[in-house]
């Protein structure tokens, strides 16, 4: 539909627009007709083998392969490769080259072309061995090496050798090896090889008079003189034998090919050989006044001469003979040598004892005896004595006595027991034999405690007991970071001080490892570290036991019993021991008022008067750990032989006082105080039993 304005100009100056008529075209497109012909097929493959002969040589590579040598023949395969005069077009990659050349083993291996874009592949063939023939100037039997390698005997004929340098040896017994350095062409070109062997021995003249003797060389007979013996090179032994004569020998350096002579071999007769007995055995034997050694003795005489023996033996009469044997003879000879005999007085204690000689019973010991003038192995015993022996030598013509008098075992077990050791450790130790007494205190006494019950105590077995407590210094050679501590910022851990804030266990390891040093029996039995019992009939190292403690504490030797280690009534005397004085009523609950010890806290071992015993610091100073479980006393009835206290228990008893006692209670020697934990003022001393 036309618009307004449309209308507006068709009504104006535009012209209307007029309809065409319009046909469509039928008609069908002209078909194309093509016919592919050999001719095309033709161009086509023509196209692609020149495209890829293009790419082929862009792509390729100029390899010139080098081989020794020259005129081998070589296939490569694993791709395309072409051949250009000395040199291949092949692209990169791997390839397998194969070589072949007469007289060289044929080769395959492997060619690899990189990206260079001229390049050089040397490869050299192994020749084939060569076939050598070896020959030994007529000498067959001689042994080829090459390298070492054994190849046979010579001669030898076409044998294959490797190409190269090679050395060459033949060996042949009684000949000088041979040996050289060949080289070999190989590609198996025949070679000849031939070698001359130099004997190795010289010729040797050798002349005896008498003639007929065997001639040995290193002991092995090569014949009878004379002779012109062929005797190989090096040192060589030469023995010259014949029956009824002396053996000649030297020793001679032979040189391959110097022939010489020995000057002719003078053969002495043959010695005559004696075979010497005597009775006694042992004998001295000298002949024409040369010592020639002891009976039963072998000695070779020149023979048709007069020899004069002579024989000597202590405490016999000497003999004298003489003797002349034949050339080459054997004979024995027999000496009996008459004993020289001196009288000797037996005097011994018991009269019932019994005399040795010699290991040899002669009757009691009382006697008079004949004993030969030598020395004599006396001996002198009787059951449950002590055996006298002594190397006793008589002297004809002097009155001798031998006077004896036998101790029994019993005095000489007395006689070796020492009163005083010295441990590992350098302890003293003093050695002691107890008796009977009574341990514990009266209901009476003053400050008694229940725990005090008396007993009757009887101590058979002798002991020794440290003089002193164990000092730091002492302790330490067992544990060497053991450290007793301070007290009111005073050092407790002096070398001299005695040793505290140890366990009972502590002290019982102690003593062990005393044992220890010593090779003797622990007392204790230990299991992981820990003890676990002891042994009652060891003599090692132990605490001694609470008897034993108060045995050395209270007895004064003269059958009373103390109170206090200064005496029955207090205050302590002067220089009594290191108690709670008045220096700790600082920090002290209980003091002795008017006393003062001079320390503060414990002093050096020792620092005071001994008790009756000798032994130091049974009272003050620190309270000591014993051997004993802590257990609650009573009458049991009867004598107590030798108690070790309680099988088992929680507590150890504690002994004595120390510097932190000061009460009635604490310094009475009969006070007995128990513990489980280490303390600053307990420490311990040692004792064993003696070894009986």
């Amino acid at each position: 539909m036309a618009s307004p304005d449309d209308k507006r100009e068709s009504n104006g100056s535009i012209d209307p627009i007029i309809p065409v008529d319009f046909t469509p075209h039928n008609e069908k497109k002209r078909a194309i007709n093509f016919k592919f012909s050999w001719l095309h097929g033709f161009v086509v493959v023509f196209l692609a083998i020149a495209g890829s002969a293009a790419f082929f040589v862009l792509t390729a590579r100029s390899v010139f392969v080098e081989v020794d040598p020259i005129t081998a023949s070589i296939e490569i395969k694993g791709g395309l490769n072409f051949r250009l005069g000395q040199r291949y077009l092949i692209r990169t990659g791997s390839y397998q080259i194969s070589l072949a050349n007469e007289g060289y083993h044929d080769t395959v291996t492997q060619l690899l072309v990189n990206e260079e874009q001229a390049q050089t592949h040397p490869f050299s063939m192994r020749r084939l061995p060569g076939l050598i023939s070896f020959d030994s100037g007529g000498l067959a039997g001689a042994r080829v090496q090459i390298d070492g390698i054994d190849m046979g005997l010579t001669p030898l004929i076409d044998i294959p050798v490797e190409a190269g340098e090679h050395q060459l040896s033949l060996s042949r017994d009684r000949y000088l090896d041979y040996g050289e350095t060949i080289s070999i062409e190989g590609r198996e070109e025949k070679q000849q090889f031939d070698a001359t062997l130099e004997p190795a021995w010289a010729t040797v003249s050798i002349r005896s008079q008498p003639p007929g003797a065997d001639v040995m060389v290193d002991g092995e007979i090569v014949g009878i003189t004379p002779i012109n013996a062929e005797i190989l090179q090096g040192g060589r032994d030469l023995v010259v034998k014949l029956g009824g004569h002396k053996a000649w020998q030297e020793d001679f350096d032979i040189i391959a090919g110097e022939d010489f002579s020995i000057p002719a071999i003078e053969l002495e007769p043959a010695d005559g050989l004696v075979f010497i007995r005597s009775n006694p055995v042992a004998a001295s034997v000298t002949i024409g006044g040369e010592f020639k050694g002891l009976t039963p003795l072998e000695v070779a005489l020149a023979p048709d001469i007069d020899h004069e023996f002579s024989f000597f033996k202590n405490g016999y009469f000497s003999s004298k003979l003489t003797l002349r044997t034949e050339a080459d003879e054997e004979r024995e000879l027999n000496v009996e040598l008459d004993p020289e005999l001196a009288s000797v007085r037996v005097l011994a204690q018991p009269e019932d004892a019994e005399l040795f000689v010699n290991g040899e019973l002669r009757g009691l010991a009382n006697q008079t005896i004949e004993l030969m003038a030598a020395s004599q192995q006396i001996e002198i015993r009787k059951a449950g004595y002590v055996p006298y022996t002594t190397a006793f030598t008589s002297r004809p013509g002097l009155d001798q006595e031998i006077r004896v008098t036998l101790k029994s075992l019993e005095q000489a077990r007395i006689e070796q027991i020492r009163p005083v050791i010295t441990s590992a450790a350098g302890q003293t130790l003093k050695l002691f034999y107890p008796g009977a007494y009574t341990m514990g205190a009266s209901r009476r006494e003053a400050g008694r405690r229940p725990n005090e019950t008396l007993r009757d105590i009887k101590l058979e077995r002798p002991f020794y007991m440290s003089l002193q407590e164990v000092t730091n210094a002492e302790f330490r050679l067992f544990n060497s970071e053991h450290s007793s501590g301070t007290l009111q910022g005073l050092t407790l851990d002096n070398m001299a001080q005695p040793v505290v804030r140890v366990t009972w266990a502590q002290a019982a390891l102690f003593s062990n490892w005393l044992s220890e040093q010593e090779s003797l029996p622990p007392f204790y039995e230990v299991v992981d570290g820990e003890v676990t019992g002891f042994n009652p009939d060891s003599t090692g190292y132990r605490l001694p036991s609470e008897a034993e403690w108060a045995w050395a504490a209270r007895t004064d030797g003269s059958g009373s019993q103390l109170k206090y280690s200064w005496g029955a009534q207090l205050p302590p005397s002067e220089n009594a021991g290191n108690f709670a004085d008045v220096s700790a009523q600082s920090y002290l609950g209980e003091i002795i008022f008017n006393y003062n010890d001079g320390y503060l806290a414990t002093a050096p071992v020792a620092s005071y008067e001994p008790n009756h015993h000798g032994l130091m610091d049974m009272a003050g100073n620190v309270a000591e750990w014993v051997h004993d479980f802590y257990g609650a006393v009573g009458s049991i009835g009867g004598v107590e032989i030798d108690p070790l206290g309680p099988t088992e228990g929680q507590f150890h008893a504690i002994r004595g006082s120390s510097w932190a006692h000061g009460s009635i209670t604490e310094l009475r020697l009969s006070f007995r105080d128990f513990g489980e934990e280490a303390r600053d003022d307990v420490g311990f001393r040692v004792a064993r039993y003696l070894e009986e």
